[in-house]
């Protein structure tokens, strides 16, 4: 079935993805088979379901929904990750702060393919708290031919002490073939605000071969690829979205947000076919603010 047979609309979104919308009233999310949105997701790399009928916000019924995507990454806290601000928050996650682009599981010993959000609740426009995400095979396909040569030879050593779920140390390539072996894509957490530190997961990041002096300026020049318009979209949330994204090949992170709006996301993570293996993840007792 080809969405075009589907009783809804899209359209594309900018610089890349796909918005889907319903074409009927309360039209449920599982009308729409899952084996074609896997492959819009991963040939457009982002979807967003925007003004279907999910029920979602009942965590059973939106594991259940995400089992139909394939194998769910379980996490010591389940399935899905509630994604909101805490009183008093080790993990910069669950505060209200800005988060840096980086991948998810790079601290742990696989990889998801998609991640699967559902807005339970959105903040205000106002108020902050946008996703970003960043096509990074695009901007691998329009870098230059030394450019390519030149990442294509960093590799970047990250390390955090270990918070309740996660930690340790990760050497990675700045870039790497895609696990399906046709294309090229980056791996790059990027440095925490300063005033992160406060966060026990506050990381650091280290070229390897590069003088301090060096890195700053490769990463500043990076930041300006990363954030460029034809690479970078932000999504402003609306009550109930669903958008799935492609792990293997966006970067993402988070805007800061108002203290004590009403932004609540959950997230749930789901394994590829086979799962990836993350054989740049060390586990290793790496103690607070031992940078």
């Amino acid at each position: 079935m080809h969405i075009s047979e589907l009783a809804c609309h899209t359209e594309p979104i900018t610089p890349f993805g796909v918005l889907i919308t319903p074409g009927r009233e309360g039209q449920e999310i599982t009308s729409l088979p899952v084996n074609m949105l896997r492959e819009l997701v991963r040939n457009h790399l982002l979807v967003v379901l925007r003004g279907f009928s999910s029920g979602f916000t009942d965590p059973k019924k939106l594991t259940e929904y995400s089992q139909n995507w394939g194998e769910i990454m379980m996490w010591p806290f389940g399935a899905v990750l509630d994604v909101m601000e805490q009183a008093e928050p080790s993990d910069h996650v669950l505060d209200r702060t800005e988060i840096p682009l980086h991948w998810d599981g790079m601290y742990r010993q696989t990889i998801p393919e998609f991640q699967i959000f559902h807005c339970v609740s959105a903040p205000a426009v106002t108020q902050g708290g946008r996703t970003t995400f960043v096509n990074t095979e695009q901007l691998i396909i329009d870098a230059n031919e030394h450019e390519r040569h030149i990442w294509g030879k960093i590799m970047v050593t990250y390390r955090t002490s270990r918070v309740t779920h996660y930690g340790g140390e990760v050497v990675s390539p700045l870039i790497c073939l895609h696990p399906n072996g046709r294309k090229w894509v980056m791996r790059y957490n990027e440095p925490m605000a300063v005033d992160s530190e406060k966060y026990s997961d506050h990381h650091s990041v280290k070229f390897e071969g590069f003088s301090s002096a060096q890195q700053s300026a490769f990463e500043k020049e990076l930041k300006g690829r990363l954030y460029a318009p034809c690479y970078l979209y932000v999504h402003q949330w609306q009550t109930n979205d669903v958008l799935i994204s492609d792990n293997f090949t966006l970067l993402h992170g988070r805007e800061s947000f108002v203290t004590r709006s009403s932004r609540h996301l959950q997230r749930v993570h789901i394994h590829g076919t086979p799962i990836c293996n993350n054989t740049s993840f060390k586990m290793v007792d790496i103690p607070y603010l031992d940078r």
